[in-house]
């Protein structure tokens, strides 16, 4: 049971909605001042130092001093991916009609990110809902069939639906913020390692955030556009 004092020191820090939403607004892995993340959570600077100095003394925040100034970052991606995990255990409990609005996360992890293995965020949202307009996708509950023309396409760009083992190879993910959809399982994984290795979309180090280059997101806003 070694580990449970560390869980317990943790889950006190992260307890406090101050502290969280400070951790909320890193998850992208960029890094923010001591004063702007004290304006984004409605905090005096003093009081934004206090939380800033916990988190960084339980190895959550790691900090760098430029001039007078100091700007912080999560300590490894590991801390938003907890951060992350909590948001969707509160959803789960809380069902669907008693859920409280979701903190808006940073641009970066909005516009796209890693949902396990697969794309998601905004643009893998558009990507799903542009290729169910082609009818290269038909719902079916929780999952996807991919139609004849929908094989025909894909196939074009590499990705042979054939291939595929298992039927949630198809599945819809509504990932943690369980608002837009997207398409996860095999062919989900398909597609990132397309766009990745196309060189449309790189990995971020520090978060799930991904980079989109211009190329890359005229490329996959291209997808069943017709």
């Amino acid at each position: 049971m070694e580990y449970a004092p560390c869980i317990s020191r943790i889950a006190t820090l992260l307890a406090d909605p101050k502290r969280s939403a400070m951790l909320w607004a890193l998850i992208d892995g960029g890094t923010r001042g001591a004063e702007e993340l004290a304006n984004l959570v409605g905090v005096t600077p003093s009081s934004a130092s206090a939380h800033l100095a916990r988190l960084s003394s339980a190895g959550l925040l790691k900090f760098e001093a430029r001039g007078r100034k100091r700007f912080f970052k999560l300590a490894a991606p590991e801390v938003g991916a907890a951060v992350e995990a909590l948001v969707s255990v509160s959803r789960v409990r809380a069902g669907p009609v008693n859920r409280e609005p979701l903190p808006r996360a940073p641009a970066a992890m909005r516009r796209a990110c890693r949902c396990g293995e697969h794309l998601g965020g905004e643009l893998a949202a558009e990507v799903y809902q542009r290729m169910l307009v082609a009818q290269w996708l038909m719902p079916r509950g929780e999952y996807l069939d991919i139609t004849q023309k929908g094989t025909v396409h894909l196939a074009s760009m590499g990705i042979y639906p054939e291939a595929f083992a298992t039927r949630d190879g198809h599945a819809v993910c509504s990932g943690w913020d369980g608002e837009r959809a997207h398409i996860g399982g095999v062919l989900g994984t398909s597609l990132i390692k397309l766009f990745m290795q196309s060189g449309w979309v790189r990995e971020h180090k520090e978060s799930r955030a991904l980079l989109v280059t211009e190329a890359g997101m005229l490329r996959i806003r291209s997808i069943a556009s017709q």
